[in-house]
């Protein structure tokens, strides 16, 4: 699982038929997580806004976790965390 921020938002109009519906966000991983700036695009369907710290899980824990188990995700948005300053 990794920590990072929701810096914005991808649309997109032409997807997978089990991709529809669904936000994605861009999530800037926190600089604990990688050893450079990484940002990555992540399914989003617990309501996550620009500005707020998530937990995002990857792999196949994301396809589960956001119960889409037969969906081309590879991250997801799986929490929003209450108090992210010890991040910054």
């Amino acid at each position: 699982m990794l920590i990072g921020k929701v810096v914005g938002s991808v649309v997109s109009t032409r997807k997978n038929d089990k991709l529809v519906g669904n936000k994605f966000m861009i999530i800037e991983l926190s600089e604990k997580m990688v050893e450079k700036s990484k940002q990555i695009i992540a399914i989003d369907n617990i309501g996550a806004g620009i500005g707020e710290y998530v937990l995002v899980a990857t792999g196949s824990a994301a396809r589960i976790g956001c119960g889409m188990e037969m969906a081309p995700v590879d991250a997801a948005v799986v929490g929003i965390i209450d108090d992210g300053s010890r991040l910054e």
